[in-house]
């Protein structure tokens, strides 16, 4: 069944699909961590894969950035593919002393500065959490890999380049580990669809001291986020 952002038939997708931001990033795992891979949509060069982990049909798609395109993208593979699971996979910017360049961050909860849940209608503020299932079987994954790993809440923003110069340090006075910008949207979509999402997020820079990746440095660190997923995923 075809969307007009997606060409795959409904069965392509794994009941499991991990979501990188970068298609070229889909791509990579793809290549490099399943067999008998195939490529199942590239509407828009958003990219779709399909193989085996370990003989588990696990399934690779891009999101896009920031949470429109999240929304987009996990709205069709929850309600028309029949994707139970979601797993992001991505970068993020530390606002927290706890967390450092490679550190893994396991998103609980997604903050967000996006008006997202005010088509819910409902008569407060939503509160985006993960599937505690999914985030169990991450830290006890990241655990037996000797990966450090933080938990806690992020901030998915709407901005990257945003006018206001406070704006971090609010958050940061609040105890959010990390900036990102697709979470909360795929939390949101989850629960209204009664799905299972987590995130987990690579530290790339560290917005207050300076620290950053550079392009070698962010290809072995996103690759212990991605073991981390991947085998979290076979074991659900």
């Amino acid at each position: 069944m075809a969307t007009p952002h997606n060409s795959a038939n409904k069965g392509d997708f794994a009941k499991t699909v991990l979501m990188p931001g970068d298609p070229l990033r889909a791509e990579f795992i793809a290549d490099n961590f399943l067999d008998d891979v195939r490529k199942v949509t590239s509407v828009r060069n958003v990219y779709g894969f399909t193989g085996k982990y370990k003989g588990k049909d696990i399934s690779i798609m891009a999101s896009g950035m920031g949470m429109p395109s999240m929304g987009i993208y996990s709205y069709e593979l929850f309600n028309f593919y029949d994707v139970e699971n979601i797993i992001r996979i991505g970068s993020a910017g530390s606002i927290s002393d706890n967390c450092h360049v490679r550190d893994i961050v396991i998103a609980q909860g997604a903050c967000t500065d996006s008006r997202w849940q005010e088509q819910y209608g409902l008569a407060g503020n939503f509160a985006p959490i993960a599937d505690f299932g999914l985030l169990r079987k991450a830290v006890e994954t990241a655990e037996k890999l000797g990966t450090k790993y933080c938990v806690g809440n992020v901030v998915s923003s709407d901005r990257f380049y945003g006018d206001d110069k406070t704006a971090n340090d609010n958050w940061r006075k609040m105890g959010a580990l990390c900036i990102e910008m697709e979470c909360a949207a795929l939390y949101m979509n989850a629960a209204r669809l009664g799905k299972k999402a987590l995130g987990i997020l690579t530290i790339s820079d560290e917005i207050y001291t300076g620290v950053e990746l550079d392009s070698t440095e962010r290809q072995v660190g996103f690759k212990k986020m991605m073991e981390v997923a991947l085998e979290s995923a076979i074991n659900l």
